[in-house]
């Protein structure tokens, strides 16, 4: 396939809080460099969107900022957090308006275990535990519909309602299926429909429904509990696992666990049609207490940013990304501190460069 497109991708990079700006540094310098290597071009335009902006400004990003992202091709973003503002402030501020307006309605997180990565299962080994936790992203149980009353009385109440559509459902169990169809060929769907009696039945019939219209992929519904149990217990079954906000969130989580650091760990948030930016970004977090210091681990990102070339049809640069990703990986001198090494970001990111200008040379 050809790698060779009419003009630059634009690219909206968000670096945020702490190590996001340090983590997206090195991203942005594989990207250039892997797309120099492949003969491609990526425009940035750097957004100030951050904790810090709005504790001088009052809000995390403009009030037209989903207008600019609409006018690029992706955003990658670095990590958004600090301790002097709320974590729902900057979750809602930031992060749930771009997915929900711009319609991001896939979180997709791939999970591996590594060469070099111990997980701190001893039975979960490189090249046997490869899977992908598909998110619903934009309804279900994270709602804006519900409120608090009687707030401050001994009645207070707070009411949060859950929001499953059969075309919310339908897409997400799609996406799942054709992505099987493209790997393992096995779905394996998160439920808990023997104790929530009206979302997650329903869930259950439109997932059904959509399996029936991929009769190549085997699947199979597991109740979340036992499901969680499974990933710890026997990770190297699973192919793709599809699940609502709520519980694809919490799978998600643990199965980075499960691989051996949340470090290395990337993620997606897409609109599958295109019609919207998808936004790219490391799973970890800002990390107040190694900012600055020189030893966030940026493969994450890295990594984040290789799904972002896959997604924007550059499958064989995202290819070259993933392979320098591994070698440093399985390299003792050019793993992180989290990793139990001892080298910096910036040594990682000399690693992952050298990797990406020597891809292809017999």
């Amino acid at each position: 396939m050809s790698e060779h497109h009419a003009g630059a991708r634009r690219i909206a990079v968000i670096p945020g809080d702490g190590i996001g700006t340090e983590v997206i540094d090195v991203a942005r310098r594989v990207l250039d460099a892997v797309a120099a290597r492949h003969g491609f071009e990526l425009a940035y335009t750097e957004l100030d969107w951050s904790c810090r902006r709005y504790l001088s400004e009052g809000a995390m990003m403009p009030a037209d900022g989903l207008d600019t992202l609409r006018g690029h091709d992706a955003i990658l973003l670095g990590a958004v957090g600090w301790p002097e503002v709320p974590d729902h402030v900057s979750l809602w501020g930031l992060l749930i308006p771009i997915r929900r307006g711009l319609r991001q309605y896939v979180n997709l997180r791939p999970i591996r275990v590594f060469d070099g990565v111990v997980s701190p299962l001893r039975d979960a080994r490189a090249g046997q535990v490869d899977f992908v936790v598909v998110r619903e992203n934009i309804e279900g149980e994270y709602s804006e519909v519900g409120g608090r009353v009687n707030r401050g009385f001994p009645d207070e109440q707070a009411i949060q309602e859950s929001i499953f559509t059969r075309a919310g459902v339908s897409r997400i169990a799609d996406y799942a299926f054709e992505l099987a169809a493209s790997r393992g060929g096995h779905v394996t769907s998160a439920t808990k429909s023997n104790g929530i009696v009206h979302t997650m039945p329903f869930w259950d019939e439109v997932v059904a429904e959509r399996a029936a219209a991929h009769p190549d992929v085997r699947w199979d519904a597991e109740h979340i509990d036992a499901l969680a149990a499974k990933f710890v217990l026997a990770p190297e079954r699973f192919d793709v696992v599809v699940g609502s906000n709520l519980f694809g969130d919490i799978l998600s989580d643990l199965a980075a666990a499960v691989a051996g650091s949340i470090g290395i760990a990337p993620s997606a948030n897409l609109d599958p049609t295109h019609t919207y930016p998808s936004m790219f970004e490391p799973v970890h977090g800002s990390a107040p207490d190694i900012a600055g210091t020189g030893v966030a681990n940026p493969v994450g990102a890295v990594w984040s940013a290789a799904l972002m070339l896959e997604h924007l049809g550059h499958p064989e640069a995202a290819a070259d990304v993933l392979a320098a990703v591994e070698t440093t990986l399985a390299t003792p001198a050019t793993r992180t501190r989290d990793l139990g090494g001892t080298a910096t970001t910036g040594e990682v990111a000399d690693a992952l460069l050298d990797r990406i200008r020597r891809a292809g040379e017999v």
